[in-house]
């Protein structure tokens, strides 16, 4: 099977439609699918929850779904660097499902293993547990969390082959595996495309099972988030 496509648009062809959940990888600017965000904006799909450690940045990022209103619901655990994030969240036209960053971490890796839900410490005694079951473990609280699954995850990697098997680079490693292992089916953007057998198999991080689509991502952007310096002496 050929999981190589031209161009993100061919590549997501057939995977959206209004109301969808979708996994986007990256941590802050680091790593994020931007070539798939873009194809996902120009597509026109609406009502979407998008699945992310952030929001992007205004302009940058899914900070661009935000501006076309074509996210409806954000699941995130840090979203403070997106001013239009926080206009249409006061505004009451964009729902917002906090999450502690480790906690939301947890609930994607669960749910690319499996797992429907998992017991933590974190949020007992606060507005993270209400509404969730609370159990007593050896004497301790612990909250119930759901597992997180998404109808499309769509990431960024480093190298791939054309197998699907993916290697990321330093910070772009936080989030992209296991939303990876988290979606009914999973896009992944690539800056550098090998043939089989040229990635040295301990250095693969998400194995091609996971991976259904592939697309280059030649001359991928590599934003700043916030810029600060100094005049030299």
């Amino acid at each position: 099977m050929n999981k190589v496509y031209s161009d993100a648009s061919t590549a997501l062809a057939g995977l959206l439609h209004d109301g969808m959940v979708i996994m986007a990888g990256g941590f802050g600017l680091c790593g994020i699918p931007e070539t798939l965000i873009h194809a996902i904006r120009d597509s026109g799909v609406k009502h979407l929850t998008v699945v992310s450690n952030n929001a992007g940045i205004d302009g940058v990022g899914l900070g661009l779904l935000l501006e076309t209103r074509q996210i409806r619901k954000m699941i995130s655990s840090y979203v403070g660097e997106n001013k239009t994030f926080a206009q249409q969240y006061l505004a009451g036209q964009l729902e917002l499902e906090f999450n502690p960053q480790g906690t939301l971490a947890e609930r994607i890796r669960a749910g690319g293993a499996g797992i429907p839900a998992f017991f933590t410490k974190t949020g007992v005694g606060t507005i993270i547990a209400e509404g969730k079951e609370v159990r007593e473990f050896d004497g301790e609280k612990y909250v119930m969390e759901r597992g997180l699954v998404a109808d499309l995850s769509i990431v960024h990697a480093w190298k791939a082959d054309t197998e699907g098997n993916l290697v990321y680079r330093k910070t772009a490693r936080n989030f992209n595996p296991m939303m990876a292992t988290a979606g009914k089916v999973t896009v992944a953007e690539v800056e550098i495309l090998v043939d089989p057998g040229e990635i040295e198999p301990d250095d693969i991080i998400t194995p091609g099972i996971y991976v259904q689509r592939i697309v280059p991502a030649l001359n991928a952007s590599k934003h700043i988030e916030q810029r600060t310096t100094r005049p030299r002496p």
